[in-house]
């Protein structure tokens, strides 16, 4: 409890930071305030679960929490979910042969393989169960291709080893000096940032808090519960989890020196126009190597290409920058599996980071100094697809057991369904702007996104604050043009709804404001 006034505070540390936040407190539906003689208390809501970081885990965490009787705060730092790793990476639906058997990522990998085809029904998600091809180039490496179909056997993943002949069939711009691939047929690609915020949004929908903009700056064991300090306010919890990402190691920290540690491995990626259709209809692999799963080529679910990733480790946290060094060598080593990729077709670049564990195995597990505390760490690659399978196991296995927790009789898993104008037949848009105009006013031409889609979006229990949130949402901006054209559109629709100036509306972070002044 912390009191202003004549001011009595459990932990004199927070005073100065709390009284210059006091404003934000007071507007915090979290706090409960009292005012005794001229004294202000400030009360904590007790929550029954506090999860630390909005990206693909966490939601599948809040999801399958929200499936329970249950107080269940999430706290994101980032003004948007899914806006770190969960956003920048391949968009692949692994399907589970290339982790060491008897890991959790082969369990987890394996396990959210398998709920895809339901999960992306249910959360209106799109999904192409398309397959993968890991490609041997040379005749040397097909004893690795031998000892990955082996291990895909012992994983329970479907495998099978094609002849160049056979590859080239089905694959007919991959290089003609194929020596032979693996194919495995349950691979898939998926829209990362439509899975990550629909989940979110089913589990606000089912009674999750999310708290955005916020980052958690301490952590208290107060023996029956926790007090988390963070960038806005104090909250107290009964148990708390960790799926901060790049960040968990210094989120478990707060409460333990662990035995573990995180470093950031850098991924950079050409994102290719969607020039033509079927350039390649699988996902193309390298044998992996240390350093990962290699440089890929695959279409994505918008009709986009995608060429990446490098691996590198970088110091910063934070570093999501690209150079040209590092682009070229991903062009050269694509270039061994697909001669032909059309790189003047290049619209955009970008990097993502992947949290590497100093395990080389995913980090699920209680805490030794506190049990309520859980961490959820170095989920890297097979990480997405495995984010379904992790969020089922640690509400059912590791929260709701020790809790007590009863499930809720009136669950949805469905998110209410998207319209996709372009997707419809001409029958379908006559009919729905026969109904609301709005869907035939076009904001986004490149990818043909309407008035009504955004405000679908905008109308949604998960917010969307910033320009990207929308972008990501909708697609309006992931052009050609990048946004040349629809983002102006695009701030003001947004500046309306949030009820600022458009000169407050945000691209992404805390000073990414687009409009610096108003003209003449």
């Amino acid at each position: 409890m912390l009191l202003f006034g004549k001011t009595f505070v459990k932990n004199p540390c927070l005073f100065a930071a709390l009284k210059k936040n006091l404003f934000s407190l007071r507007n915090n539906p979290s706090h409960r305030f009292i005012n005794l003689s001229q004294k202000t208390i400030i009360e904590p809501h007790m929550e029954d679960i506090i999860i630390i970081g909005g990206g693909a885990v966490g939601a599948f965490i809040a999801r399958n929490l929200s499936r329970y009787d249950c107080d269940v705060l999430v706290i994101e730092k980032e003004n948007d979910v899914g806006d770190a790793t969960s956003m920048a990476n391949s968009a692949i639906v692994h399907s589970g042969y290339d982790p060491v058997p008897g890991t959790k990522k082969a369990r987890f990998n394996v396990e959210g393989n398998r709920m895809f085809p339901l999960l992306s029904e249910e959360l209106d998600v799109e999904f192409e169960p398309c397959g993968s091809l890991t490609l041997a180039t040379e005749e040397s490496q097909l004893p690795m291709l031998e000892e990955l179909y082996k291990r895909g056997q012992e994983n329970g993943v479907p495998v099978e080893i094609l002849t160049p002949e056979q590859v080239l069939a089905l694959e007919p711009n991959v290089t003609k000096d194929v020596k032979g691939a693996l194919r495995c047929p349950t691979a898939g690609i998926i829209n990362p940032f439509t899975l990550v915020a629909h989940a979110f949004e089913n589990a606000i929908d089912n009674g999750v808090k999310l708290h955005l903009g916020e980052e958690v700056k301490d952590i208290h064991n107060l023996g029956d519960r926790f007090e988390v300090i963070t960038s806005k306010g104090a909250y107290q919890a009964k148990m708390v989890i960790n799926a901060a990402g790049v960040a968990s190691e210094q989120i478990a920290k707060m409460i333990e020196d662990v035995p573990w540690s995180i470093h950031a491995r850098k991924g950079e990626y050409f994102v290719l126009d969607h020039f033509a259709p079927n350039f390649v209809n699988h996902v193309l692999f390298p044998l992996p190597s240390e350093k990962g799963k290699g440089v890929l080529v695959t279409h994505t679910t918008s009709g986009n290409y995608l060429v990446g990733p490098s691996s590198e480790w970088v110091d910063d946290k934070d570093d999501t920058s690209t150079d040209s060094p590092t682009l070229e060598a991903v062009r050269a080593s694509a270039l061994t599996m697909v001669p032909n990729i059309p790189f003047r077709q290049q619209i955009r670049t970008f990097a993502g980071l992947r949290s590497t564990p100093s395990t080389h195995d995913f980090i699920i597990e209680p805490s030794k100094a506190a049990p309520n505390f859980i961490n959820v760490a170095g989920i890297e690659s097979p990480g997405l697809v495995s984010s379904p399978a992790i969020g089922k196991y640690v509400a059912e296995e590791l929260v709701a057991p020790k809790l007590g927790l009863k499930e809720k009789a009136n669950y949805n898993p469905r998110v209410r369904k998207y319209v996709c104008v372009h997707k419809l037949s001409q029958e379908g848009k006559e009919r729905l702007v026969a109904e609301n105009p709005h869907f035939g006013e076009m904001i986004c031409n490149c990818e043909k996104i309407s008035l009504g889609e955004i405000e679908d979006v905008l109308s949604r229990s998960l917010p969307a604050l910033t320009i990207k949130a929308i972008k990501k949402r909708t697609r309006a901006g992931f052009g050609k043009c990048q946004g040349g054209f629809c983002q102006p559109k695009v701030l003001f629709l947004l500046a309306k709804k949030l009820g600022v100036s458009p000169m407050e509306v945000l691209y992404d972070r805390e000073g990414s404001e687009i409009l610096d002044k108003e003209s003449k």
